[in-house]
């Protein structure tokens, strides 16, 4: 089976442009792609992996990535799915982002002569003439069309409404494909759903800008299944690749805890297991959903920490769940700061852990018992500890599966 089918196969596509030209280009190894990457962050987090492990697997296809840090589109930011206008960055926070992307990037994909590319769009994006970026590119998109943009669409109907900063945002995603056509041969954009509009104006502005009838079949947008959305939204709060924002015990648990609908699509988007091996699991029930979930959770764990951190995770996972010992659990240090007339209360223990992302979260985990601390139910909102209960094992946990071992920090 060759690439672009493969891809098909997993689910992966949801819709081309021309879709003979797309499979010409990734099969033989022709493409020069791309992927925007906003900088919006100092770590990747689990929404951006399907477009990682996309890169991946075309790069060892033969294809050459290019890997688009938005340096300077991160200075308006991407109005699509979004209700309200982005937080303003620096331009110190922005570049700082962009060389913790490459760190993390080079898990997934490999850079260097001949090989995948990371670009950043700030080279051409930031010292634009205004007058003559309006003219010369402004004149070749009609508002009329632009306004039919579902991302825009959605930002008219909403409260605040739509500025005319994120307005640009269209033109500016457009202009990086025509710069990445121009420099590098750049001939085709994988992206989600909510970049179809911004995509299609990229492909239009080569074609009309270049006076290239004929460059379809080397400007083809490619749209990632939809599905890759949700990736990010599979548990609570964001799921970072950094072990420093999530450690690869949460970052293993994370993908242990998907729901069992989704786990096989999972596997198929985001491991490099056979299609074969893959096809067997789909009449899997009950607890050999469980095994699945532990496959995808110790794969994708192994691919962004490597090997030895998913072996660790995996044991940890197994001796709590087991029964079994702390010692490799994920573990809070608590500092005197942490404590008031030297004792710290059950719902800052719960939010220092992270189990919890507010205090009225934790009350109402403790409320609703769903708090336990060393095995037994906690079930007094108001329950506070002094530094001797961490001397021994001390270990909290909400719900049926989030454990944190509470340690003192070791210079109290």
């Amino acid at each position: 089976m060759q690439i672009y089918e493969e891809l098909i196969e997993r689910g992966l596509i949801a819709q081309v442009t021309d879709e003979e030209g797309v499979r010409d280009l990734i099969n033989n190894g022709k493409a020069t792609f791309y992927i925007g990457f906003d900088p919006t962050a100092d770590s990747l987090h689990v929404g951006h992996f399907m477009a990682l492990c996309l890169m991946k697997r075309l790069q060892m296809a033969g294809n050459r990535p290019i890997a688009l840090v938005g340096g300077g589109t991160g200075m308006i930011g991407d109005p699509s799915g979004r209700t309200d206008l982005r937080q303003m960055m620096t331009t110190e926070m922005i570049d700082h982002n962009c060389e913790c992307f490459k760190k993390q990037m080079s898990r997934f994909i490999e850079f260097g002569e001949g090989k995948a590319m990371m670009v950043n769009n700030a080279d051409w994006l930031r010292d634009l003439n205004y007058i003559e970026f309006i003219r010369d590119i402004g004149s070749m998109f009609k508002v009329n069309n632009m306004l039919r943009a579902e991302c825009y669409k959605q930002r008219l109907a909403s409260e605040e409404g739509l500025t005319f900063l994120e307005f640009n945002y269209m033109l500016m995603q457009s202009y990086d494909f025509l710069k990445l056509y121009e420099d590098y041969g750049c001939n085709l954009e994988f992206g989600g759903d909510d970049q179809w509009s911004n995509m299609l104006g990229g492909r239009e502005l080569i074609r009309r800008k270049l006076g290239k009838e004929d460059a379809q079949a080397m400007t083809i947008t490619l749209l990632l299944n939809s599905e890759g959305k949700k990736m990010g939204k599979t548990g609570k709060g964001a799921v970072w690749l950094d072990p420093e924002k999530t450690s690869p015990y949460e970052f293993y648990q994370y993908w242990r805890n998907v729901d069992d609908a989704d786990v096989i699509n999972c596997i198929k988007m985001l491991t490099f297991l056979p299609l074969d091996e893959i096809h067997a699991m789909e009449s899997w029930e009950g607890a050999e959903l469980n095994k699945a979930k532990e496959i995808l959770a110790y794969q994708l764990t192994e691919l962004v920490h490597g090997e030895e951190e998913a072996k660790k995770a995996e044991t940890a996972a197994k001796s709590i769940f087991g029964g079994g010992g702390t010692e490799n659990m994920p573990e809070t240090a608590l500092t005197d700061d942490d404590f008031t007339d030297g004792k710290i209360d059950a719902i800052s223990i719960l939010v220092k852990a992270g189990l919890v992302p507010s205090r009225g979260e934790g009350r109402r985990a403790i409320e609703q018992n769903g708090v336990a601390v060393n095995g037994e139910k906690m079930n007094d909102i108001h329950a506070t500890y002094d530094k001797k209960a961490f001397e021994e094992e001390f270990v909290i946990r909400r719900g049926k599966k989030n454990f944190r071992k509470i340690v003192l920090n070791k210079n109290i």
